[in-house]
């Protein structure tokens, strides 16, 4: 689903009521736990992401972009919840898919680093949270610097 929004208000107003308050609980959930030092920001979706001001180095595929760590956004056919983190991390991969049976009624739908959430009714958002506090800026930031090659 493709926003012509231009801030986080815009999108919201742009969606309709049942995905606008799914996408609102989402962000409420990971701003509340996401470690300190990452940065809310807009382009097409809501982003967290390393800010420039930590990491100046960026993000390799556009070194003038902050790094990358979750993003949330309402797609055609479901919500989505992008974590780098489980697709990065095997043992945080592994941990995640080991509690969503205990948190949802149906099965995990993810792609690499996409969480599809397709039933509103079935939201784990105490999940989403408590996945959201596993990394801090530091430990992202390590990671990605020994798994990452710069060209």
């Amino acid at each position: 689903m493709k926003s012509n929004a231009s801030s986080i208000k815009e999108y919201l107003e742009e969606l309709p009521e049942e995905r606008a308050a799914v996408i609102r609980k989402l962000r409420s959930t990971i701003k509340r736990n996401l470690p300190k030092g990452f940065k809310e920001s807009f382009s097409g979706m809501i982003h967290y992401t390393v800010p420039l001001s930590i990491y100046p180095d960026g993000y390799h595929c556009q070194p003038n972009t902050p790094l990358p760590f979750i993003s949330l956004a309402s797609q055609k056919n479901f919500v989505a919840v992008y974590h780098m983190g489980v697709y990065a991390v095997p043992k945080l991969l592994d941990w995640f898919v080991g509690e969503y049976p205990k948190h949802a009624k149906r099965k995990l739908d993810m792609g690499k680093s996409c969480i599809r959430l397709k039933k509103m009714d079935d939201i784990p958002y105490e999940l989403i949270g408590e996945l959201a506090t596993k990394i801090s800026v530091t430990d992202w930031i390590a990671f990605y610097e020994k798994n990452v090659q710069r060209k």
